[in-house]
């Protein structure tokens, strides 16, 4: 069997982006992509719907009021995975089939190192991250027996991850939603029958995602393991690979730094909105979520970028690259700022959904009409960034995000704060810091040799 028949051979699914229309391949990546993020989103609020409905006000708060915690903890291991599918992504483009199959084995034996120590750190340490975090004392018993089991199936949680950056790798989006569908549905029938039907506490929510996200890996693995075809995943071969492991932490650990510290970034302006009172909480929360669900299609689509762009730079295809960056630049800037519009005229509308304090509106309407209409300068810097992992140049956008999303954030919102006591001068940093980064981003952009992020040093010179 040749190398061309055994990738064909590897399901319909799997898709070589260095060939064929680039608007039709990113969009059909992308599609899938964004139908499982927004599965994902609808079927979280389900699960505190459930919890709430059936357990309480404490409970609900239990398991929504901490949830940057969740993702403090898991964002700096899920960074290897996106490293992971950039090397990946470059020698499935570059036909180098020996070299994608020992990253894949190596990023799995990675995985399960860092689940076993994130379960370890978790369970033994949520008290501690829960008070530091200032949860209300009524909760943090309830609170504590939650993150508590949803650390115990933390392996889970890192491997599905990696098993989605793989197969997204090797352009293949729709199995991972077809899994997620399945594991949110099996979610959602946990929650009705531990909560609803035997009346078990907050810990059986946690316990349900669990077992939910266990199948999703069973799913992803068994997949893998499909024998014929030249990327079967091989148990016994699952190890570190010493060239692989160190590629891999090369593009995946600035991910990962640069999502814990805007994580831990957001905190601290979260904190600083919690001074204004409940309802500037209420309203601020709200936004979040309304902006979340608002820009998942950009999300998706950079997502597929990444993916694209790192295919074909390891084929060696500098100007399809190029090509499908603008492409991918351009869409997103539209798609953000016709979202934007929406999210502008409609901000009322949207924020009532959630919550109809007239308090909680206001504040709402006020930070949705200050921050929409500079989605496109969001979308942008997100879409540069997309590019810049697919190419092997991640350290440009850990160094962006945490210089800017972060520090001047921060440090904007700090000095506003001991200045002037309105809310609105507290949103304007989120616009403030996006302009800065565009500006930044689009000198790298214009300026640089990023098409040559994967090529030594010495052809880079040639090129």
């Amino acid at each position: 069997m040749s190398h061309t028949e055994a990738v064909k051979n590897r399901g319909a699914h799997t898709v070589d982006m260095t060939t064929g229309s680039i608007p039709k391949l990113l969009l059909g990546f992308a599609i899938p992509i964004f139908l499982s993020q927004t599965f994902q989103q609808l079927y979280n609020t389900a699960d505190a719907f459930i919890v709430g409905r059936y357990l309480g006000t404490n409970s609900l708060a239990a398991v929504t009021s901490s949830g940057t915690l969740i993702f403090l903890l898991v964002s700096f291991f899920t960074g290897a995975a996106m490293g992971a599918g950039v090397v990946i992504s470059r020698y499935f483009g570059a036909k180098d089939w020996d070299r994608v199959s020992r990253a894949i084995h190596t990023v799995l034996a990675l995985g399960l190192v860092c689940g076993a120590l994130l379960t370890i750190v978790g369970v033994a340490l949520t008290p501690t991250f829960l008070v530091w975090m200032k949860t209300d004392p009524e909760v943090l018993p309830e609170a504590i027996e939650y993150f508590r089991y949803y650390f115990l199936g933390a392996i889970a949680l890192v491997l599905y991850n990696i098993c989605r950056s793989i197969m997204n790798a090797l352009g293949d989006s729709r199995r991972p939603l077809r899994y997620l569908i399945l594991s949110s549905l099996l979610n959602i029938a946990l929650d009705l029958l531990f909560i609803g039907g035997f009346g078990f506490g907050v810990w059986s929510a946690a316990a349900a995602t669990v077992i939910s996200q266990a199948l999703s890996v069973v799913l992803c693995l068994r997949h893998l393991m499909k024998k014929g075809n030249i990327f079967t995943l091989e148990p016994r071969k699952i190890r570190f690979h010493k060239d692989m492991l160190l590629e891999i932490l090369r593009y995946g650990l600035p991910s990962g730094i640069q999502n814990s510290v805007i994580a831990f970034a957001n905190v601290i302006v979260q904190s600083q909105i919690n001074t204004f009172g409940k309802f500037a909480t209420a309203a601020f929360g709200t936004h979040a979520k309304i902006e979340g669900f608002a820009f998942l299609p950009i999300v998706s689509f950079n997502m597929a970028s990444t993916t694209f762009t790192g295919q074909n730079l390891g084929a060696g295809q500098h100007e399809r690259a190029k090509k499908g960056a603008r492409i991918s630049i351009l869409s997103a800037v539209i798609s953000a700022e016709l979202i934007g519009i929406c999210c502008f005229i409609f901000a009322p509308t949207l924020i009532g959904l959630f919550d109809s304090n007239p308090s909680v509106i206001e504040l709402g309407t006020r930070q949705a009409r200050t921050v929409a209409l500079f989605y496109c300068l969001l979308a942008f810097s997100h879409a540069i960034a997309a590019i810049c992992r697919g190419a092997g140049k991640a350290f440009v956008p850990m160094t962006v995000m945490l210089s800017v999303w972060c520090v001047l954030r921060v440090a904007y919102i700090a000095l506003i704060t001991s200045l002037h006591c309105d809310i609105g001068m507290i949103y304007l940093a989120y616009p403030l810091t996006w302009f800065i980064s565009s500006v930044i981003y689009l000198i790298y952009y214009l300026r640089s040799d990023w098409v040559h992020g994967f090529d030594g040093k010495k052809e880079a010179a040639k090129a």
